[in-house]
């Protein structure tokens, strides 16, 4: 054991529970990685969190084309084709925000958004279900699918435009900029 490499990694750890605290005390909720993420899309997106969001509806759309739709918000550090489904029928939309695509399994991975898809959510599931896929906890999405629900950085999903001030938002936390 190195001793000089316990205190590195304790003093990184004091600095890094500072920064959460004051994560946590702007947006109300636990610096987690889950709360975050749904906090920053609640902000992006308008969208209006559920105080307990139970296992598929971490909330609604409150205005534009999707108001009053239910929102399950995903942030992945990286985009490798997966995504966590579930079969509940009252689950509207998928809001989804990776980091990069790809790269490899044990690097570092750093908290960013270079990429938004909103996915239709009971579309997703009935076209994936009649390919015969498994659905579930990291359930492999084809590419094609990511490319026609992507709305950021490049805006595919008519359904869902962004306006300049979201995408100025979104490119807060590109990897060059975080």
């Amino acid at each position: 054991m190195s001793s000089a490499e316990i205190k590195a990694i304790a003093m990184l750890l004091r600095a890094r529970n500072a920064i959460d605290e004051r994560i946590a005390d702007v947006v109300g909720r636990p610096a987690a990685h889950g709360h975050l993420s749904d906090w920053i899309a609640a902000q992006v997106f308008d969208i209006a969190l559920e105080p307990t969001a139970d296992r598929a509806i971490d909330g609604f759309f409150r205005s534009g084309p999707l108001a009053g739709r239910s929102v399950n918000i995903k942030h992945y550090t990286r985009n490798q084709g997966m995504l966590d489904m579930t079969d509940a029928e009252d689950l509207d939309t998928y809001l989804v925000m990776t980091g990069p695509r790809g790269g490899p399994a044990g690097a570092h991975r750093p908290w960013s958004i270079e990429h938004v898809y909103l996915f239709d959510a009971q579309g997703l599931y009935d076209t994936l279900h009649s390919e015969m896929r498994r659905i579930g906890v990291a359930t492999g999405i084809p590419s094609r699918y990511w490319d026609q629900a992507e709305i950021h950085p490049v805006s595919r999903n008519a359904n869902f435009p962004l306006s300049a001030e979201q995408t100025a938002a979104l490119e807060e936390f590109r990897t060059d900029r975080v």
